[in-house]
């Protein structure tokens, strides 16, 4: 049995403090990946500090209309939040399909976005994984690969990132908050997209945090096209399950012509994914379900599938597909 000190902090800077000042240390929150990944001898801390007395869980409006969401704020929690459900829905969707019920109202928001990869070679610490222990192999390429990536994929990584809410949050240009371990003021913001890294030749680094940085906030812009979004997940079963392919879409129209647009994938991509050569190619086009389509196989492209989970481009294209269809009218929910 491995031994684990434990102890709780009072504030940000104390937590930051104990977790960077030791390499095998790590913060805990809602615990419901860390905790999973301990018990599997996946890692293996000295020592963890609780973080969920920290005031961190506020929903807020800015004063540019825009949302600042605490870190420790409950998935439960945002999704139910009015000013959420009203002006971006796009993300209480995808909070509400993440998670079963109980996980939503433990999970946190950063922890949410600091998960780790589902991918079964890198759950079992029998296995190779480089993303556990960099030059090892990646065994799922050539192995059993049907839940993993045709997006962002290299040769040494072909996870997908599980988070649902990461997915809308990538669509609407949020940006990560943290605080860092140099000083009280060593405050850093990260947009979205920079916040999760692809695999490369270091799929062992996922983020361009440092070792002890918190997550204090996740910000999102004022966004007026989020008030027409949605999030579509397509999984082998109705009830709680990680996405095959999932996409989330916000969409303006002005006599129905594409006035402004954002795509994001999930299920299918090492990271959440802009579809950017989608929302590029939509933009002042007719709404129309043959431009979907080209727009779908756009972004697709250069998708670079195994044999098991080559699938997943047909049925990423088909989300989009939907997804725009159901936000232009062109067919239900």
């Amino acid at each position: 049995m491995r031994s684990i000190s434990y102890s709780r902090a009072s504030d940000a800077a104390s937590a930051v403090a104990a977790v960077s000042s030791d390499p095998t240390s790590d913060f805990l929150a809602g615990g419901t990946t860390e905790v999973d990944l301990l018990r599997q001898n996946v890692l293996s801390p000295r020592r963890l500090v609780d973080i969920n007395a920290l005031p961190l869980t506020g929903v807020e409006s800015t004063p540019d209309g825009g949302l600042r969401i605490g870190a420790l704020a409950r998935m439960s929690e945002v999704a139910e939040a009015p000013v959420i459900r009203e002006r971006y829905p796009v993300i209480a969707q995808a909070l509400e399909l993440g998670a079963s019920a109980q996980l939503r109202h433990m999970a946190s928001m950063g922890g949410n976005l600091m998960q780790r990869v589902r991918c079964s070679y890198f759950r079992d610490a029998e296995s190779p994984c480089n993303k556990r222990e960099p030059g090892t192999g990646c065994p799922a390429i050539g192995g059993f690969s049907r839940g993993h990536a045709v997006l962002g994929t290299s040769d040494h990584c072909i996870a997908t990132h599980p988070s649902d809410v990461a997915v809308a949050l990538m669509a609407l240009d949020a940006r990560v908050r943290t605080q860092g371990p140099e000083s009280v003021q060593d405050e850093h913001v990260y947009a979205i997209d920079g916040f999760y890294l692809l695999p490369g030749h270091t799929p062992h680094r996922e983020h361009p945090t440092a070792h002890g940085e918190l997550i204090t906030a996740i910000e999102v812009p004022a966004a007026p096209v989020a008030r027409n979004s949605l999030y579509l997940k397509v999984r082998d079963r109705e009830s709680y399950e990680f996405a095959l392919a999932s996409v989330a879409v916000a969409l303006s129209l002005v006599d129905h012509t594409v006035a402004d647009i954002r795509i994001a994938l999930g299920g299918v991509a090492t990271k959440p994914w802009r579809a950017r050569r989608a929302e590029d190619f939509l933009i002042g086009a007719v709404a129309e379900r043959a431009n979907f389509v080209q727009a779908a196989r756009v972004e697709l492209a250069d998708a670079r599938p195994t044999a098991m989970d080559a699938f997943k481009i047909a049925l990423a294209q088909r989300a989009i597909v939907r997804a725009l269809e159901t936000l232009s009218g062109g067919s239900p929910a």
